[in-house]
This record gives structure tokens, sequence and C-alpha cells, in this order.
């Protein structure tokens, strides 16, 4: 008769898994993963969801504020016309602010200071053709970008 130091469920066999209990811990790679990978996405498409074309408007000494919700026509420096950043031909200007704004009386006008004035007189003279007044779009000066006069 054999009889061992180590009675119990193994019958003397030593197991190979010490008081193995259960996991209590979340594994959270997989969500840091997920985490980076949209926070690289987002810094990439970031500059894609920029608001509208980059036009610099001309500087003035008076700018007029307003805080009007009137459609904005955008002509770039290449000429390139937008009615609310979709494209429009200059041909169809008055009847598109109509048809999309109703009776609006006013739009904004938005150029590129370094566009030529061909492209602008068109729009405001389409504009005054369709009895709809113009707004240019200006931006103030700024002190420190004006040159000191001597006294």
């Amino acid at each position: 008769m054999a009889f061992s130091v180590n009675s119990g469920p193994g019958g003397g066999r030593r197991s190979r898994f010490r008081n193995t209990g259960t996991l209590s811990e979340m594994n959270v790679v997989p969500l840091v993963d997920v985490m980076m990978v949209l926070l690289v996405i987002f810094m990439l498409t970031a500059h894609v969801m920029d608001f509208g074309m980059e036009v610099e408007v001309p500087k003035v000494k008076q700018v007029k504020d307003s805080a009007d919700e009137l459609p904005v026509i955008t002509i770039t420096k290449n000429g390139v016309m937008t009615l609310n950043d979709k494209d429009i031909n200059i041909n169809e200007i008055g009847p598109a602010v109509r048809k999309q704004f109703g009776e609006v009386k006013a739009v904004y006008v938005r150029a590129d200071k370094d566009t030529i004035w061909d492209p602008i007189a068109q729009v405001v003279s389409a504009l005054d053709e369709a009895k709809i007044n113009v707004r240019m779009v200006t931006q103030p000066v700024d002190e420190a970008d004006q040159p000191r006069r001597r006294r």
C-alpha cells in the first residue's frame, strides 16, 4: 500500500498551474489601438474640413460690421465664382440667387484682393441687372501694418 504526502484530487501529482483564479483586468490594448487610428484619421482629414476657399479680401480704413444673413458670392484670384460654396456661371447669378434665396434684397461679394477687375465688374453688373444690392466684403486695416507718417 502506498501513501502520498500531498493527498488530494491530483493523487499527489503537482498541478502545473497554481491557483489560476479568474482574470479581473480588462485588456485595454485593442481600445488604445482603435483610438490611435481614429486620432491619425482625424489629424489627416482636419485640413480638408476647412470652411470655404482661401480668399484674401482687401483691407480698407472704414469697415462696417453687419450681422445680416445674406448669400455670399466669392470670386477667387483665377476668376472662379461660387454662390455659397457652389460653382456658378456669371450668366446665371441673378436667377440663381432668386431661385435659392427668394426675394433677397442684397448679397455679399467677397473677392480676392489679387483678382482682376473684370470678373468683379461683371458680377456687380449682373446683380444690378437683377435688382440685387451688392455689399463688398473687406477687412479692417491693422494699425501695425500702416507705415508711420511724419508730422
